[in-house]
């Protein structure tokens, strides 16, 4: 198995450097070998012309029976052994070769059956190439440089404004309707906007929106419940003056699921609107679990075993932890089959059943109101209401289904650290 890059490869800005850097690498080499090779073809072709001058000078002195001049001899050691092959066909040519240890250029030709050689010091024209191409090679990295700085700037403006955005939409999904990006690209109209400031707009539309009907269904489901609990309130008064009998029960019963309901709607309500105030408090964790048993009801808690591996302090609101852990309990019994254990390991309680589990989409998305499955009891309104409780108590809750079967709900409280007491208020 071949071991993972690091993370930071897979991110926007070093990919866009590395583009760059590739790029950059290519063109200042294409570029560069088209300087090098056009500049080295007018040097050698100029210096070539020299030397051949200079032989055309030598051959005339030689054919006058006039001395040589200096920088020109007949067989002269040194010559490059595929110029004088050359010469000896009776054809001239130019070669580059060195002589004690110096670059020269070589012109060589025919003279009755000898070579006749002409020279040229190659040095400056060699050390104009090798100065051109550090140059070439000197600006290459300083442009690549240049121009990584630049990229590497406008590039992290951008990702810049996409983590914002992203950070932005996280928030939102975390319940933060508030959020916006707000990208001052997005402000003016009168220029054009590029695609970050189109995605951050669209962002925040899409959050205003959002916000507008969670807030007016909110508002619905607030005053409907608000609506309902005086005509509710009348009815049970009403239903307390019937006579007794099955049709009274079955009358108060339904009552009674109606207020419940009205108040678990005004729960939710207030829930979504993130209003209600945590009073939090130090508590020991297993007194209080045991006491949301009994109180539980005589024959749920009949069928409830509490087992206490760990006691521990929590620092949490008690009526909300008790609300949470109620529910529940409620969920387990009505849903669920016995036993149903109920486990206190440090911060930690499990709630357990034995039944056929939670179904299939509220594992994967959560409890949903008024969505219930398998023997279609209750409203769906239990569970949803002990995620927000957990959630206004800094607690988590998970719901999973346990290995060998039955639903098992996981609440972890924040644990209560006692703080080191100063030193002047020890001893």
């Amino acid at each position: 198995m071949s071991p993972r890059p690091p993370a930071w490869t897979a991110t926007l800005t070093w990919k866009a450097a590395v583009f760059i850097t590739v790029m950059c690498c290519a063109l200042a080499a294409l570029l560069g070998a088209l300087v090098h090779v056009s500049v080295t073809r007018q040097t050698v072709h100029s210096v070539r012309e020299k030397a051949l001058s200079r032989l055309s000078e030598a051959v005339q002195a030689y054919e006058a029976g006039q001395p040589l001049p200096r920088f020109a001899g007949v067989d002269t050691p040194g010559l490059p052994e595929p110029l004088r092959a050359l010469a000896t066909s009776g054809r001239r040519g130019t070669m580059v070769g060195d002589r004690n240890g110096l670059p020269i250029m070589w012109a060589a030709g025919p003279a009755d059956g000898r070579t006749l050689v002409a020279q040229v010091d190659y040095s400056l024209s060699r050390s104009t190439i090798t100065h051109l191409d550090r140059s070439i090679l000197a600006s290459s990295a300083l442009a690549i440089g240049a121009t990584l700085l630049v990229g590497a700037f406008a590039v992290t403006r951008v990702t810049r404004r996409l983590h914002l955005t992203a950070r932005v939409a996280g928030r939102i999904s975390a319940g933060d309707l508030d959020a916006r990006v707000n990208d001052p690209h997005t402000k003016g109209r009168s220029r054009p906007q590029d695609e970050v400031a189109i995605v951050s707009g669209a962002l925040d539309a899409m959050a205003s929106t959002l916000q507008d009907k969670l807030l007016s269904e909110q508002r619905f489901t607030a005053d409907v419940a608000h609506e309902l609990r005086t005509p509710l309130t009348g009815l049970s008064a009403a239903a307390e003056l019937l006579p007794e009998g099955r049709p009274t029960e079955m009358v108060r019963e339904r009552v009674r699921t109606m207020r419940i309901l009205t108040e678990d709607l005004l729960e939710i309500s207030r829930l979504d609107a993130r209003t209600e105030r945590v009073d939090l408090a130090v508590h020991t964790l297993a007194p209080l679990v045991e006491g949301v048993v009994r109180a539980s009801g005589a024959d749920r808690a009949s069928r409830t075993e509490v087992r206490i591996v760990r006691d521990a302090r929590v620092e949490t609101d008690r009526r909300r932890l008790e609300r949470v852990l109620g529910n529940l309990l409620a969920n387990a019994h009505r849903h669920g089959q016995p036993p149903v254990v109920v486990t206190v390991d440090g911060p930690t309680v499990t709630v357990r059943d034995h039944g056929v589990g939670y179904p299939a989409y509220l594992l994967e998305h959560g409890p949903q109101r008024f969505r219930t499955e398998g023997s279609g009891k209750g409203h769906g309104l239990g569970l949803t209401i002990a995620v927000g409780q957990a959630t206004a108590i800094g607690a988590e809750l998970f719901c999973h289904n346990a290995p060998d079967g039955g639903a098992l709900a996981r609440l972890t409280l924040p644990a209560y650290v006692r703080s080191a007491p100063h030193d002047d208020d020890a001893g």
